[in-house]
């Protein structure tokens, strides 16, 4: 065992102000922490109750033009906070403070706000004590009381971070075993977030081909392990890193058994795995527990929100846009010779064929498997198509396409089978994008990413902005994209 926690390798990780405090005993060492952590919450509910009574004050004298009722309204304002105090608690928001970000932990403020102001509404709904209680003062309360909340855990934070790196406060203390290039970039990683790496040890049997040998009871570690349990007992850490590899597996399960006698939190990160596991999390399938790696990206409930919004926008759109598509079909047949409407294979959803309208607007028809790409002044392109093109109109005949449930309003768009199979095996998450249904616009054209893709770095960019519609899906996402595909310049550029 090589014990990387010697005095100068130490004082290069830590703080100089903090390197003093580091080796207090833990009862003492938590003792400033929670100090804080205590003065913060009482400062929360504190300011929870002051807004929640100001809230009522602004509300009755700028809306009612009436003092409201002092003692009534300072006892649901005290009702609110005590409320939210045991939703933070109950939910363990300061007790994690220093091993979250700042983002969830603000979120899970707004959260308690919601919670403690809906359990307030119900109680006093319950106990018929609420007949005058006014609507307009709650949503007043929940607006300030949620700013009041988001302005005392911001503060509160950054104070917290700035107290650990001038060493006022104790930060979290871990060590990491592993192989020491793995190690060290995660150092920095947990030092960013205020957690601080106080030792780290070789992973056991990198030097050894004994790799954790037990006896035979099968319970006993091996000597080079039982040096890193009575190591991390001297330096009474908070957590301890296993960073391993694949190499590692057969050995982790034993590694991890023998270090769990320790009062620490363990943590394995796989270094193979991490982009694997960066969206993994525990699933309960049954009665089966498991590490689901993957996920489709729209729940049933999603599916159906999604499809309800397609079938009403195709069906207006249709029915509002109708005189418009009976000139644009006689323009079209009086322009030149062949059928109004084209047929053309595309992948749609879970990579199946699907045939997709539009306004014809070449000369020529190229199925799906035999496609090339229209290209600036291309001779093919008609004049009336030319038109139809540039203003997204030769693609209003899938709005048929989604009726019938082969594509979606918006979503990624349908390339043609030949074009994908020109790029599958330069781009290994192209078929990600067939993880939903493909859409007539998408995050990919109202951000300027259409028209020909003759480049790798083309269509590596289109991949990479319809990956992350499909990883951000919301309503509010395609409502946004469907007014910036008419709004917005960026959707009509490279349109020939």
């Amino acid at each position: 065992m090589t014990d990387r926690s010697d005095s100068a390798g130490i004082e290069s990780l830590l703080p100089k102000s903090f390197s003093s405090t580091w080796m207090l005993r833990g009862s003492d060492r938590g003792e400033r922490l929670s100090a804080f952590l205590l003065r913060l919450l009482a400062l929360e509910f504190l300011a929870v109750a002051g807004s929640a009574y100001a809230a009522t004050i602004a509300y009755h004298f700028v809306i009612l033009n009436q003092a409201p009722a002092a003692q009534k309204y300072i006892v649901a304002s005290l009702g609110i906070a005590t409320l939210e105090l045991l939703v933070s608690s109950s939910l363990r928001h300061y007790a994690e403070i220093q091993i979250q970000p700042v983002h969830k932990f603000l979120w899970n403020g707004i959260g308690a706000v919601l919670l403690a102001l809906s359990m307030f509404v119900s109680i006093i709904f319950l106990l018929k004590i609420g007949a005058d209680y006014s609507r307009g003062t709650y949503l007043f309360q929940f607006v300030w009381v949620g700013a009041a909340v988001l302005s005392v855990r911001a503060v509160g934070f950054s104070k917290m971070h700035s107290a650990i790196s001038s060493g006022h406060m104790e930060a979290r203390r871990v060590a990491m075993i592993g192989h020491s290039q793995d190690v060290r970039q995660f150092v920095s990683r947990l030092r960013s977030a205020g957690i601080q790496t106080v030792s780290s040890f070789d992973y056991p049997g990198c030097k050894d081909e004994s790799l954790l040998e037990h006896s035979d009871s099968g319970s006993a570690p091996s000597q080079q392990v039982e040096d890193i349990i009575g190591k991390c007992r001297e330096l009474r850490l908070d957590d301890v890193f296993i960073v391993a590899k694949h190499q590692n597996l057969p050995t982790l399960s034993r590694l991890t058994t023998s270090l769990s006698v320790l009062p620490v939190g363990i943590h394995i990160i796989l270094t193979d795995w991490l982009d694997l596991l960066a969206a993994a999390r525990i699933a309960e399938f049954g009665n089966v527990t498991s590490i689901q790696v993957a996920h489709p990206p729209l729940t049933p409930f999603d599916c159906a929100l999604k499809r309800a919004f397609d079938i009403t926008v195709a069906g207006l759109g249709l029915l509002m846009l109708s005189p418009l598509l009976a000139i644009v079909s006689i323009a079209i047949k009086l322009d030149s010779p062949g059928p109004i409407v084209f047929r053309q294979t595309r992948y749609g959803y879970n990579n199946e064929a699907i045939q997709v309208f539009k306004f014809r607007t070449m000369r020529t028809m190229e199925p799906g498997h035999a496609f090339t790409q229209a290209t600036r002044n291309d001779p093919r392109v008609t004049n009336i198509g030319r038109v139809l093109r540039r203003s997204n109109i030769d693609e209003l005949p899938q709005l048929i396409n989604v009726l019938r449930g082969d594509m979606s309003i918006v979503g990624p768009r349908p390339h043609a089978t030949s074009h994908i199979r020109m790029f599958e095996a330069l781009i290994p998450p192209l078929y990600r994008r067939h993880k939903v249904k493909p859409g007539i616009t998408g995050w990919a054209q109202v951000n300027g990413s259409r028209g020909s893709t003759d480049t790798l770095e083309k269509m590596q960019r289109r991949v990479e902005l319809d990956l992350y519609y499909i990883d951000n899906w919301s309503l509010l996402l395609d409502c946004k994209i469907v007014l910036l595909t008419l709004f917005s310049r960026k959707a009509y550029q490279n349109a020939y």
